[in-house]
């Protein structure tokens, strides 16, 4: 059934056209239809965004609350603010806690919407660089417990950020043998370190410039060696707290793309070793220590644009196609075009959203 659109544009995945209608079936888009009026069109459509670290949503933070119930009210708060496809992420924790994570996403994959896995952040990183992470649970991996939590996790963890310095490179190779994206965060590596690690095979970093060594004129640092490097990607929290604006800035110019957007969003949260506190439009522990954002995507993508002076389609590109591209989604979200998943956004001049349309249903108004 073709939908017809002729007060709109759409980002295909490159570029902005004039749209006249959308076949879709099954969830899926069919074929597009262009219009050839290029007359001034009050709205835009989008493919729905993808976030690949974030925390919870909904007043549920996953860690804290691992059940099937908390991940189905988080996919819902999240699809209702654009969010079409994500990775729910486990900071450092206790055994316990990431095996109840981890089960309740196995059992949750069975009715899962766009919840694609899991994004362990940790225990496997640099003490030295911790963040808010707890440190008393932070270790070094073991071929074995590797391993296992594979086995354990039967292909729902999609993502791991480790600190690689720290790491046997047989324990890295297997992660990347077994499909799981591996992410360089939360590390002291020095620039010929993180080089090494992305030339072994680590594809992207977590939070750039967030708890790794830092850039210095003498001491490059992980932020250069992602830079220099002709393929390590990494994504950026594009809230103003995390990361100023200005480097944002000049880094999307450098990286193009190769940096893509996250939220890194948690919750409010009173229980457990992560209790963020709301503190103005940031989170923090209870010490004080700057934590998860309060970020959407669709902020996000604001930001970049208002804030960044980065081009509008960079800015949905970063915030759909590239991270599709990383965990090799690429081939059915991201973009608007015949074959894709009928993920869409429909925002306004002011990129405002106005609608949600998910396998092709809509679902927010």
């Amino acid at each position: 059934m073709m939908q017809t659109f002729d007060i709109y544009n759409y980002f295909d995945g490159d570029t902005i056209k004039p749209l006249k209608g959308l076949e879709i079936a099954d969830g899926k888009i069919k074929s597009v239809l262009e219009s050839e009026s290029v007359s001034q069109r009050e709205n835009l459509i989008i493919p729905g965004f993808i976030d690949l670290q974030i925390y919870g949503a909904g007043g549920k933070l996953f860690s804290a609350y691992p059940t099937v119930e908390a991940l189905t009210i988080i996919e819902e708060n999240l699809l209702k603010t654009g969010t079409t496809s994500f990775l729910i992420c486990i900071a450092t924790n206790t055994p316990d806690v990431f095996n109840a994570c981890i089960t309740a996403a196995k059992e949750h994959r069975g009715i899962a919407k766009n919840c694609l896995g899991l994004h362990l952040e940790g225990p496997f990183l640099n003490p030295k660089r911790r963040g808010a992470h707890v440190s008393e649970f932070i270790r070094k991996a073991t071929l074995d417990e590797i391993k296992a939590l594979l086995d354990f996790g039967d292909g729902v963890i999609k993502m791991m950020t480790i600190a690689p310095e720290l790491q046997d490179e047989k324990v890295i190779q297997y992660l990347l043998d077994n499909q799981v994206v591996v992410s360089l965060g939360h590390s002291d590596a020095n620039f010929e370190q993180a080089t090494k690690a992305y030339d072994l095979g680590i594809q992207t970093t977590t939070h750039l410039f967030n708890a790794m060594s830092p850039i210095h004129h003498r001491e490059p640092g992980i932020p250069t060696a992602v830079f220099n490097h002709n393929k390590a990607m990494a994504s950026i929290i594009a809230d103003g707290n995390h990361v100023d604006f200005e480097v944002i800035k000049f880094s999307q110019k450098l990286l193009k793309e190769r940096m893509f957007l996250i939220t890194d969003a948690v919750t409010e949260c009173s229980s457990g070793p992560y209790q963020h506190q709301l503190v103005g439009d940031k989170f923090v522990m209870p010490d004080g220590t700057l934590s998860g954002s309060s970020l959407t995507m669709l902020q996000a993508v604001k930001n970049c644009v208002n804030q960044c002076g980065i081009d509008l389609k960079d800015a949905l590109k970063m915030s759909s196609m590239y991270p599709a591209k990383l965990i090799g989604e690429d081939n059915l979200k991201g973009k608007i075009q015949s074959g894709y998943q009928a993920d869409m956004l429909i925002l306004d001049q002011e990129l405002n959203l106005k609608e949600v349309i998910f396998q092709g249903e809509s679902i927010h108004n």
